[in-house]
């Protein structure tokens, strides 16, 4: 599969417009604060995008961060921008056409941004063996993909490495696609549907249990919403399953329950993360309004506790009483509210 991954990005896709579905996202659906920086992304770069979400979580100033499955670079300089100059961006990237395109602006990025100095850099390998790239244990705050953990043939040692590349509270926090059902083997060796990132898609209780069995005991969805298939052709052969494009964030954080537990905690969000004055959304079930006390299961305490947004909120409560399963009504899963999703990932 990967030389048929490294010949449809390399080769049979000149740009965005030739892909088959509506996987990836527009300008209008990007924050405003990301916008500006939009616009200084070279055009080359920006057209041979094939991203399926936004993968910029908060707080990353200083950050260093890794994408797996980089492309052309447009994720990556969008976060350079937002890192700054005291933080790093590192791409991988298996496919040599696509890091020629990446590597070809890294100088006019820097202009762009008024760095005296990149700040990112780009190497090729593959995500499923990034042990191989003599990149350290625990040295990145934040790994970031965009739709391409679906074309790895071997999804469980993307998590299982990026685990091990993550600092204690860092983060992977990811788009991808994902199926409400298995993909039949014979779809899956099908080289457009592959290509396409539908066929190579985790049916989504699959992957809960894969990041789980990695050391990420809390999948914590962030946004979804239903996959289109614009080809007439794709549709035939596979439009009996249902496509979603997705956001994750999942936390290196060992002292994770597998359950979320009601301990009567609760948090006051400070309204200081930046561009996010008035509500601080950690994922689809924990809105937190500034200034008002929330109630919230020991692993959301855990989490804005044990990682860099810890200094952002009050904390009250301990783990001295436990009064049972908290809040039945969360879910890890996706596509859970399918009407009230037909908006943007970004």
């Amino acid at each position: 599969m990967h030389e048929t991954v490294k010949d449809y990005y390399g080769k049979e896709l000149q740009s965005s417009d030739d892909l088959k579905t509506d996987a990836c996202c527009t300008l209008d659906n990007i924050p405003g604060h990301i916008k500006p920086i939009m616009a200084k992304i070279h055009p080359e770069v920006s057209s041979k995008y094939y991203g399926c979400g936004l993968v910029a979580p908060e707080l990353l100033e200083g950050m260093r961060i890794l994408d797996l499955g980089s492309g052309s670079g447009q994720d990556c300089y969008v976060l350079s921008a937002l890192v700054g100059e005291q933080g790093e961006v590192v791409g991988v990237d298996m496919t040599d056409e696509q890091l020629a395109v990446a590597n070809r602006h890294i100088e006019y990025h820097r202009k762009a941004f008024g760095f005296s100095k990149p700040n990112v850099r780009f190497i090729k390998g593959y995500i499923e063996k990034l042990d191989e790239l003599n990149l350290d244990d625990e040295s990145f705050d934040i790994i970031v993909s965009n739709c391409v953990i679906n074309l790895s043939p071997d999804k469980q040692a993307v998590l299982a490495q990026a685990y091990r590349l993550l600092k204690p509270g860092g983060e992977l926090y990811f788009s991808d696609v994902y199926a409400d059902r298995r993909v039949p083997a014979e779809l899956m060796a099908d080289p457009v549907l592959y290509g396409e990132c539908l066929s190579g898609a985790l049916y989504w209780n699959d992957f809960i249990q894969l990041a789980k069995q990695s050391g990420f005991a809390d999948p914590r969805l962030v946004e979804d919403r239903p996959l289109g298939i614009d080809n007439a052709e794709v549709q035939q052969k596979i439009g009996h399953i249902n496509f979603y494009s997705v956001t994750y964030r999942l936390l290196k954080l060992p002292d994770l329950e597998t359950s979320r537990e009601d301990y009567g905690q609760s948090v006051v969000y400070q309204g200081t993360v930046p561009n996010n004055g008035c509500v601080f959304e950690l994922d689809k079930k924990n809105r937190m309004p500034k200034g008002k006390p929330v109630a919230v299961c020991g692993n959301t305490y855990r989490i804005l506790k044990g990682s860099r947004f810890s200094n952002h909120f009050e904390f009250s409560g301990n783990f001295e009483q436990h009064n049972g399963l908290f809040n039945q009504g969360e879910s890890s899963l996706p596509f859970s509210e399918k009407a009230a999703n037909s908006g943007g990932c970004c």
